[in-house]
């Protein structure tokens, strides 16, 4: 599919790092600069070799209603991530698992620990992920997985009353899914005590130090039991992220999957525009094409996601929004509308850039561009997953 916005070599306008002069706009002095030649990439995957798997899930040390539950879902064969982690996690080993979104990493470390809680008296994990989708994302496949096995998990996130929480926590879950501001109030008001949590997962581990989240995260993983597992899932590993996990981490088994740093399931091209009026026109004109049928729109702030949201709404779209600004509740309700087809475009800000798992979004507009490379793959990673072949348009002034 060709979109022929570039009629001729475009002039971009750099995007100042914080060491330049800055901008009007102080988010955008956080920006560091992306060369715009990194947002045109064609999809790789169609010519690629397909993974052959050496296990199918039958073959791992599974109890029989987890097994049971993954035919339910339709899961047979595991994924690159999930095939090379599942029986080492199984055996108790310390994992790293390397790979970019929409891999399988969640069933990678949810089916060991469902294995543990089901067949050990008195294991108790906790699982952390950096943001509130992510962790109800991450509770639900839970939920599904361990379905029928009396499992008790409590969800502890942040924008919901802490009520229902308190309740889950004195039955005495053995999985506690959360987030780390959130698991950190339990810690303080004294309704969790991790010290008898004996695995723990870290799920996107670079995304939760990008958000300032690593004296959370090493309090939490200081209060945990000594005697531990530990399973860190990222999609990059920095020298940040490196030295977490060598701290807290007893010779772990390290896989990465991710080949190259794009997903080969996206195709990735620029949309260039010379003044606001016709960045409008053009984003209007795509969405009006008929091969774009889910479409997910990244803005920079809370104020212009609504302003895009309601323009979109003014013109005839079927429109949610999701940002930071929006109750849980509300971003709860947005995005299970846009998966049940409700509505077809969510705008949203980088709060949506993971934890989102939408399986048939066809296109990822970048509206506004991202802070930082990283935050570009996580955001295309919505699109081009399960098999699908993606798309993922960059919005960029000439």
């Amino acid at each position: 599919m060709s979109y022929n916005y570039r009629s001729q070599k475009p002039q971009y306008r750099k995007s100042y790092s914080s060491s330049s002069r800055p901008p009007r706009n102080s988010n955008r002095s956080r920006k560091k600069y992306i060369d715009p030649s990194l947002y045109v990439v064609a999809a790789s995957a169609e010519n690629s070799k397909p993974y052959i798997s050496t296990n199918n899930f039958d073959d791992f040390n599974l109890h029989g209603l987890i097994k049971k539950n993954l035919l339910s879902k339709g899961y047979a064969t595991p994924s690159p991530i999930q095939d090379q982690t599942i029986a080492a996690a199984l055996e108790g080993r310390d994992i790293i698992g390397i790979a970019s979104t929409g891999t399988g990493k969640t069933g990678s470390f949810v089916l060991p620990i469902l294995q543990k809680l089901i067949t050990g008296r008195g294991h108790r994990a906790l699982i952390v992920a950096p943001t509130r989708e992510l962790a109800e994302q991450i509770d639900q496949e839970c939920r599904d997985l361990a379905r029928d096995t009396g499992i008790k998990r409590a969800l502890l996130i942040g924008g919901v009353n802490m009520s229902g929480q308190l309740r889950a926590l004195r039955e005495r879950p053995q999985l506690v899914i959360g987030t780390p501001g959130r698991i950190k109030d339990h810690m303080r008001r004294g309704s969790l005590k991790l010290n008898f949590f004996n695995t723990v997962v870290l799920d996107e581990v670079d995304r939760m130090l990008d958000m300032g989240f690593i004296k959370d995260v090493t309090e939490i993983l200081n209060t945990t039991n000594d005697n531990r597992q530990s399973m860190f899932y990222s999609a990059t590993l920095d020298s940040k992220v490196d030295g977490l996990i060598k701290n807290f981490s007893k010779e772990p088994l390290t896989v990465s999957i991710s080949s190259r740093p794009t997903s080969e399931y996206v195709h990735q091209d620029v949309i260039v525009y010379s003044s606001n009026d016709v960045k409008v026109d053009k984003l209007i004109d795509l969405l009006n094409k008929k091969e774009v049928s889910k479409v997910l729109v990244f803005d920079e702030t809370q104020r212009n996601v609504e302003k895009l949201g309601k323009l979109l709404d003014s013109r005839g779209f079927s429109t949610e929004a999701i940002h930071g600004g929006r109750s849980q509740g509300q971003r709860k309700r947005a995005l299970a509308r846009f998966k049940s087809n409700e509505v077809n475009i969510l705008v949203a800000t980088d709060v949506a850039a993971r934890g989102i798992d939408v399986v048939d979004i066809t296109h990822v507009v970048n509206y506004s561009t991202p802070n930082d490379y990283q935050d570009y793959i996580h955001r295309i990673g919505r699109a081009g997953r399960a098999g699908r072949i993606g798309y993922a348009l960059t919005f960029i002034e000439k």
